[in-house]
């Protein structure tokens, strides 16, 4: 048996890797999608196992106690058994492919599914798609290096894991390509496409055979209007602001709360935090997909209010105003989620308050110009508003389209999907010019983009570029002391030091070109009096790309 394993391993790698690479992407599809399939179920499990349990006794506990307790464990799992950082997954992912550092460790294959699980199981205010796209990822880098895949192969087998991951919790094919293009695979070729194509079918194969053909968000959607498409692009500039917020919000918060140094008391804090929030507003448990029902199907929503801000729900303004809160709130009930200890993503959240924009800002609309005779539809702005605010936030719109297209069926919707993506995403690049993935390794430069220059400057390092075969001169030193020095070398600068060998300046060959031969200067003159003090200075571990802005600035 251990033989003819041997012989078909020895076979398969004797095809050519573009052969290898089509086999692996279909097998790393199949499996990301057997991922993403398994953590769906095991938050199923989790949250039905203690509703069962708790929910029946005391909703006070469900809600301000469970979410903690899912967090808690998660948080030990993270310090004792993993032993890792796996948080903000795809942003991990996205600094794996900017630092050509493909391979990621083999425990994120199964980490990310056990923390999360628990974390949202419990109650916990994030998504699960961020964790699944790094497990994806995590698998097609595996099976890289398990047959020795070339580096460029090996980028692509990430990005088939991540694009099926991503097929396969949302059965969406055509938007796990997309995911992959405008936000992890910068400067991918229209050749590697294939091997994608293959990840996200099989994925989404093995997710319609485990969960059925029910598609994630089911609707009901009213036919489409152009007369709406005016409402549909204030929509877009509601998100684009709303993105801003999210955005902002959100790492504002991460930083004020990465102050807190002692993780038990950063543990409490978030934990009661965001039980509180989870009692007052009941939609913020999990990834809230459950309470976004009603509002896609055009149903009273009243359910939603829970026990203690029922009132809320007496008059007309008071639904707009309870989702409002709920939509502004979100943002810190997921810090809070991930802050405590648990694992999970901005994905689900992102969708969220984007169909809770859709429906403040319709449903506001309807109350205030009902006695014009206008009716906007509800659900189809709730659905256009998942993709608005997740083309501003993630600066992704086409995935932003088709994705909602896909999960819910609402292709009718297109043309207001298109223009509310489109505005939303323009109004974020004017206040922001990265993404919330990016944001954070935009800022060490080293992020790559789909600008090719810029690209190629976060790719090149300092020390790659550093001369060094340049002889010093001492700032004492005399003009005779400089031309045995100017003698001896081949180049025509020549940096000067001080006693204790620290850069000062430096001396141009053509600063001394008209003295050095006039023998009577060469003691009465000194490297001092030639020296130039250095427009700005570069140093060893800078990104490239500030070191170009220097050169522009200074114009040396």
């Amino acid at each position: 048996m251990d033989c003819h394993r041997r012989s078909l391993r020895g076979y398969f790698l004797g095809l050519p890797e573009k052969s290898r690479l089509l086999i692996l992407s279909f097998v790393v599809g199949i499996c990301s999608g057997a991922a993403a399939v398994l953590l769906h179920v095991l938050i199923r499990l989790i949250r039905d196992g203690l509703a069962s349990v708790v929910a029946s006794r005391s909703e006070v506990v469900f809600y301000l106690v469970l979410p903690g307790i899912g967090m808690l464990i998660s948080g030990l799992l993270l310090r004792y058994l993993i032993k890792d950082n796996i948080g903000h997954g795809v942003t991990k992912v996205l600094v794996a492919v900017s630092k050509k550092e493909w391979s990621i460790k083999p425990h994120n294959t199964w980490s990310s599914i056990l923390t999360s699980a628990f974390t949202i199981g419990f109650g916990g205010s994030v998504g699960a798609e961020a964790p699944i796209v790094y497990t994806g990822a995590a698998i097609g880098s595996s099976f890289s290096r398990l047959f020795g895949m070339s580096y460029r192969s090996a980028t692509i087998l990430l990005g088939c894991g991540a694009a099926g991951a991503v097929a396969g919790i949302f059965k969406a094919p055509l938007a796990g390509v997309l995911f992959t293009l405008e936000i992890l695979m910068f400067g991918i070729s229209m050749t590697s496409i294939m091997p994608l194509l293959f990840a996200t079918v099989s994925a989404t194969v093995v997710s319609y055979a485990f969960l059925g053909d029910s598609l994630p968000f089911e609707c009901v959607l009213s036919p489409f209007a152009i007369g709406d498409m005016p409402f549909y692009l204030l929509l877009g500039i509601f998100c684009g602001l709303c993105s801003v917020y999210f955005l902002r919000t959100t790492l504002w918060l991460e930083d004020f709360i990465a102050r807190w140094k002692n993780s038990w008391l950063r543990w409490i804090i978030c934990a009661v935090g965001l039980g509180v929030l989870i009692l007052l507003f009941p939609p913020l448990f999990g990834e809230g997909y459950n309470s976004l029902g009603p509002l896609l199907t055009g149903s009273d929503p009243s359910g939603e209010a829970g026990s203690v801000l029922s009132f809320l729900f007496d008059t007309p303004w008071g639904i707009p105003l309870f989702f409002l809160l709920v939509m502004l709130l979100k943002v810190f009930s997921m810090t809070f989620t991930n802050a405590g200890g648990g694992v999970g993503g901005t994905f689900g959240p992102t969708l969220f308050v984007g169909a809770l924009s859709g429906f403040v800002l319709a449903r506001s609309i309807n109350l205030l110009v009902s006695a014009m005779g206008i009716d906007l539809p509800e659900q189809n702005f709730v659905l256009v508003g998942m993709a608005g605010l997740m083309a501003g936030v993630m600066q992704a719109p086409m995935t932003a389209i088709f994705l909602i297209a896909e999960i819910t069926g609402g292709y009718e919707l297109l043309l207001p999907l298109i223009l509310t993506s489109t505005v939303s995403f323009g109004i974020m690049r004017i206040f922001e010019h990265y993404s919330i993935y990016s944001k954070r390794i935009a800022n060490t430069g080293e992020l790559l983009t789909h600008d090719n220059d810029q690209a190629v400057l976060t790719l090149l390092k300092v020390s790659d570029v550093i001369e060094t075969d340049f002889q010093t001169v001492s700032i004492d030193a005399t003009l005779g002391e400089l031309v045995k020095v100017i003698a001896s070398s081949k180049r025509n600068i020549f940096p000067v030091i001080d006693s204790h060998g620290r850069f000062q300046g430096y001396v141009s060959l053509e600063e001394v070109r008209g003295v050095m031969f006039d023998t009577t200067l060469y003691e009465s003159r000194h490297v001092f009096n030639f020296m130039k003090t250095a427009p700005d200075y570069v140093f060893e571990n800078e990104g490239m790309d500030s070191v170009m802005k220097k050169f522009e600035v200074t114009g040396a």
